[in-house]
């Protein structure tokens, strides 16, 4: 493949494309369905996001680097809201009322594992979480206000200080596009980006064996 530059389809349309079946699985399984159907709990959304906790503690151990680009912005991290709204939600001890599930133990082990050097699968990572978050986190955020009357306080994970979502999606896209990539450089960042939804996949499917609607 040559550098992505040199292609006539960027980097934002070839991930979209490339992801968009594992895309679909994900946001269909069927916790994520109930939950935003209002079928479940406040308590099964504390659950849900103390998963996500420890997935994001994983994702952003790596810091910032001095090159990395604009679209690795700071301002995207959520662990210090995650935590937040843990609290707000009345968890007190995570790691004992929601330790990681096995599903949240792989995808965390496996972050890890992603050198810190390694920008392209790190990428693959950071652009499905965050605009995720974006993106239908904004749905889940409205949805779990409604139906199980979250308060703000413990919404935070899907408020973003600064940042209006859909101009900083535009500019995020932007971003991918300009990054010059070189083939393997190109298909690290799609197939870590195809691997983040299947393994939130996972951390879902194990979310709906411990949460049913009217349990």
């Amino acid at each position: 493949m040559p550098n992505l530059t040199a292609t006539s389809t960027g980097l934002a349309d070839l991930v979209r494309e490339r992801t968009m079946a594992a895309h679909r699985s994900a946001e269909s399984r069927p916790f994520i369905v109930d939950l935003m159907g209002g079928r479940l709990s406040l308590r099964a959304y504390a659950a849900y996001l103390a998963q996500l906790s420890y997935v994001y503690e994983a994702l952003e151990a790596r810091g910032h680097l001095a090159l990395d680009p604009d679209i690795l912005d700071p301002r995207l991290d959520r662990v210090d809201a995650l935590r937040s709204d843990l609290r707000h939600l009345g968890v007190v001890d995570r790691d004992l009322e929601h330790p990681a599930s096995q599903a949240t133990t792989a995808y965390v082990t496996h972050l890890r594992g992603i050198p810190a050097d390694d920008l392209a699968g790190y990428l693959g990572h950071h652009y499905t979480r965050y605009l995720g978050d974006l993106s239908g986190g904004q749905a889940i955020a409205r949805l779990v206000q409604r139906h199980y009357g979250a308060t703000a306080d413990q919404l935070d994970a899907y408020h973003f200080e600064g940042i209006v979502p859909v101009p900083f999606k535009r500019e995020y896209h932007a971003g991918l596009d300009a990054l010059a990539f070189d083939g393997a450089q190109v298909e690290r960042f799609l197939d870590e980006a195809g691997l983040a939804f299947e393994l939130t996949s996972a951390v879902f499917d194990d979310l709906g064996a411990a949460y049913r609607p009217g349990s």
